[in-house]
């Protein structure tokens, strides 16, 4: 079946699409020895598609759910060369696997990994909004009013916070656990909007991106989607489409 380049190149682990277009203008892609443009179009089973030389071969499609232990960074690579622990390290499997989306090292919780980079890329573009659902422990006891002040937003980088869902899950001596709806991720949003309200954040663990909810795993174990799983996800990325 005919597709377009990009999108065979994105699918076997080159880059999201626009990183495909961008090497494909740079004119180092080939189809069948000829340089490719954007709007060539080739089958994957047929034709020989090379980068740089190297000639692309069709993985098989890989969706993992991780539960992100405290500590690991959410990357694929250290890249300060330290030897850090990174999710990748946690996933006993060979080939090119994106994270979707980031938690930073002292946050825990659900990370999706997969080598389909249209997907990907579906699900951490900015204009796509998929939520994205958190636990988080603060110290003290939020009131009402900031509560509602966090759902409205507040200024961060000059900028107001999109509005989000906040709600109380449990208060305790000198902590409250908290529900927090999110559909934008700026970096350490949470974090940062906590500190902001006078409420810094203790811990911070994601159950849910989109339609896929953390569930089945423990901390620093992996497991591939159900079959309902990826139809969830596959389904809320083609309502965007």
């Amino acid at each position: 079946m005919l597709e377009r380049v990009q999108k065979i190149m994105a699918e076997a682990g080159f880059g999201s699409r626009r990183a495909c277009e961008a090497l494909i203008r740079a004119g180092v892609v080939r189809v069948n020895g000829q340089p490719a443009v954007l709007g060539t179009k080739a089958d994957p089973d047929k034709d020989e598609i090379t980068v740089r030389g190297r000639a692309i071969r069709q993985q098989k499609k890989l969706y993992l759910m991780l539960n992100k232990p405290k500590g690991v960074l959410s990357s694929t690579e250290d890249e300060l060369d330290e030897g850090r622990t990174t999710v990748r390290d946690l996933i006993n499997l060979p080939g090119h696997l994106y994270p979707v989306g980031r938690l930073d090292k002292p946050s825990e919780g659900l990370m999706l990994l997969t080598n389909d980079g249209h997907l990907a890329h579906r699900l951490t573009h900015p204009r796509y909004e998929h939520e994205k659902e958190y636990l988080v422990l603060v110290f003290g006891q939020p009131t009402a009013e900031t509560l509602a002040q966090w759902e409205r937003g507040i200024l961060l980088d000059g900028q107001m916070t999109a509005p989000a869902k906040v709600k109380v899950d449990k208060t305790m001596p000198g902590a409250t656990w908290l529900t927090v709806i999110l559909r934008e991720g700026k970096k350490r949003q949470i974090r940062r909007v906590a500190a902001a309200l006078g409420h810094e954040v203790r811990q911070l663990i994601r159950i849910r991106i989109g339609p896929l909810h953390l569930s089945g795993v423990e901390p620093g174990q992996w497991r591939h989607l159900t079959p309902a799983e990826l139809r969830a996800l596959q389904t809320e990325v083609e309502r965007e489409e």
